[in-house]
């Protein structure tokens, strides 16, 4: 059987309103005492009646402009009901076949093909959060849960893609693409592990020869990039294997392990009648004026595809560069801020990009959270510029001030190391180095040119990477010289 696999996303951000989607209830939940954060309308008390947040609205068209959609200008409100312990009212209001936004796209680039391709967006709507449970151990195992109310209302955005991603990386281009977007659209902080941007994902392995789609899972629990995409290709894996055993595949929902990187059976996946959809009706259809959408639309901020094109002509970086620099929007604000203090631009994408993100990385860091500040970043740069530190030293000097924080000119007054500018004193240190290495002077008569690199590192190592490289190496050529 020649197979293709066919994956759907379904995304909920976290909008970054004040209040609630329905009452004036705060959406600052996170450390909150549970079941403090909460009024009788996120509540479902029996005659609370919800009131939408215009900003919730707004925020909503937003997100559905940038991913090209058709704003709908007249849509409804409807219960999808289902009894789970977090879910007070045994219902959650959400939007089911009139959406907010519909029929909209956005486009990626597939690195291993080297081809951009559209992935269709089939609607986003709004909808709101319910809240939480707390298990008392093990989930398998646990003997009670306690529920936490304070989530409950804080608004979402439901974003749904049509089945068009092909594999699981494809699936986590999108979502790195998607959470840039909404960040620099400042609808949703785009914080997986803080849930205010989690996702599912529909998987089905479909027979290229036939055309028949198989029978999908939803999987559920992924909160992180690494994890979409290892869940993803486990369950492409299993269904695959089954699928060669003549086993036929359950539709059911499933849930990531990350502890022992599987997916596990959690209940079989309903249908949309399973919820008995019907009108929300202490809400009026919500209408949306041509004027409010084009009011939204003219505050939409640069985007970032956009900024990617900004940053090649203005800064006159290389595409890879400005491709990572806008692969997060605090990303491009930091070197937007550094590269305004500094001539040259390409300098400070190298530093950024090599050593920053490889420290950042190294310690699990957000760019926003960055020990060194564009400001100071800049400053280290004029040091080597003045001479006063080399490359070398500029290196060392960058991981002192990750750690600590400090700025390059202080940690040099503390340590007083700076590059040795005493061309005197540099012509004894390669006078005793070129003595106490007679094979590399013989090497080099013998017209071996590379010993002379030997002798330049001797005297780096000799005098810590205070030496200046240029004067050494010219300083060793004419000696060798002479030698001759």
């Amino acid at each position: 059987m020649s197979e293709e696999i066919v994956i759907g996303l379904e995304v909920h951000i976290q909008l970054m309103t004040k209040s609630k989607i329905f009452c004036q209830c705060s959406t600052d939940y996170i450390g909150k005492k549970p079941n403090t954060n909460v009024c009788p309308v996120c509540l479902g008390l029996p005659g609370s009646l919800p009131v939408l947040n215009k900003k919730v609205l707004e925020f909503a068209i937003r997100t559905a402009l940038a991913l090209n959609c058709k704003i709908n200008r007249a849509s409804i409100f409807h219960r999808k009901n289902y009894f789970y312990p977090d879910l007070p009212k045994a219902y959650q209001i959400s939007q089911y076949d009139s959406p907010l936004g519909v029929n909209g796209y956005m486009e990626i680039f597939i690195p291993e093909s080297d081809e951009k391709r559209k992935i269709g967006i089939t609607r986003v709507h709004i909808e709101e959060d319910a809240g939480k449970l707390i298990h008392e151990g093990d989930i398998a195992t646990s003997s009670y849960s306690l529920v936490d109310y304070n989530r409950c209302g804080i608004p979402l955005a439901e974003i749904v893609t049509e089945p068009e991603l092909r594999s699981p990386e494809e699936a986590r281009i999108f979502l790195i693409k998607l959470r840039n977007l909404v960040q620099h659209l400042e609808v949703c902080d785009g914080n997986m592990e803080e849930g205010s941007l989690r996702c599912d994902a529909n998987v089905s392995v479909r027979d290229i020869q036939t055309g028949n789609l198989g029978t999908k899972t939803e999987i559920k629990n992924m909160n992180s990039f690494r994890a979409v995409k290892k869940a993803l290709q486990f369950e492409v894996d299993r269904q695959k294997e089954l699928l060669a055993e003549g086993v036929k595949i359950v539709q059911e929902t499933r849930h990531w392990d990350e502890s022992k990187n599987i997916t596990l059976s959690m209940r079989s996946k309903e249908e949309a009648h399973d919820y008995r959809y019907f009108p929300e009706p202490d809400l009026l259809p919500l209408r949306v004026s041509q004027e409010m959408i084009e009011e939204v639309r003219k505050t939409l901020p640069e985007l970032p595809e956009v900024r990617k094109e900004r940053f090649i002509k203005i800064y006159n970086i290389p595409e890879y560069d400005a491709e990572i620099l806008t692969s997060s929007k605090a990303l491009g604000d930091y070197y937007e801020k550094a590269a305004s203090l500094y001539p040259d631009k390409k300098v400070v994408s190298n530093w950024i990009m090599g050593e920053l993100m490889r420290f950042l990385k190294e310690e699990k860091i957000e760019i926003e959270d960055s020990p060194i500040s564009p400001e100071n970043l800049i400053e280290m740069l004029k040091l080597m510029d003045e001479r006063i530190i080399s490359g070398k030293m500029a290196k060392d000097i960058f991981e002192t001030m990750f750690k600590t924080g400090k700025g390059a000119r202080q940690i040099i007054k503390e340590s007083g190391v700076t590059q040795i500018t005493d061309e005197n004193e540099l012509i004894k240190i390669v006078d005793k180095i070129i003595k106490e290495n007679p094979k590399s002077v013989e090497d080099f008569n013998q017209g071996k040119e590379k010993a002379i690199n030997y002798l330049v590192g001797q005297v780096m190592r000799s005098t810590k990477g205070r030496a200046k490289p240029d004067f050494v190496f010219e300083a060793i050529k004419q000696r060798m010289k002479k030698i001759r």
